[in-house]
């Protein structure tokens, strides 16, 4: 019967971390994905955007070995001596949303101590970091565009919310990876 328990506080844990890692997901995508829906509106066509914005998502077939290739770093020191640790807070799964989570339940964690957790955990940073490279390249390329067309206040807000949306959230995957590499490994 205590294993039964276990299980249904296990599951409406699980349940209750997927609705506050909304939060930030959502917050973020907002606030960063509306400034670049509005150039893309003001200035350039449709037909141009989706043109683009296809191209773009190509690196999310590119292999796992691409992004090993780009990791910036092999060590989480390095990572967090440019504030990565610090992202994390406020990201999905971050350092917030995981104490609040072990405060209302003592045994949550997000990946368990079982290679199959730790194994799923490392290469969904692969699926993330892809979605955001993607990104990444459409936000820089709209930049350019800001630059051609002379908005120089455009280029200015796309490359700050291309450096908080897309450059620092990649960070923050090889930094996971880095941290769970060894346990992959083993």
């Amino acid at each position: 019967m205590a294993l039964f328990s276990r299980q249904i506080v296990s599951q409406k844990a699980g349940y209750v971390a997927a609705v506050y890692n909304m939060i930030p997901n959502l917050l973020w995508t907002a606030l960063f994905l509306l400034p670049l829906a509005i150039f893309c509106y003001r200035y350039i066509s449709l037909k141009t955007v989706y043109i683009l914005l296809g191209l773009s998502f190509v690196p999310v077939f590119l292999p796992n070995s691409f992004f090993d290739a780009i990791q910036l770093s092999r060590s989480a020191r390095f990572y967090k001596n440019i504030g990565v640790k610090y992202i994390n807070a406020f990201a999905q799964n971050g350092s917030l949303i995981n104490a609040f989570m072990k405060r209302k339940y003592p045994g949550f964690k997000v990946v368990s101590r079982n290679r199959a957790s730790v194994r799923k955990q490392y290469y969904q940073t692969y699926f993330f970091e892809k979605f955001h490279f993607s990104l990444f390249i459409f936000f820089t390329t709209m930049t350019i565009y800001a630059g051609a067309l002379g908005h120089y206040y455009w280029i200015l807000t796309l490359t700050v919310c291309n450096l908080l949306f897309n450059v620092y959230p990649n960070l923050l995957q090889q930094y996971v990876r880095v941290k769970l590499r060894s346990a992959v490994a083993h």
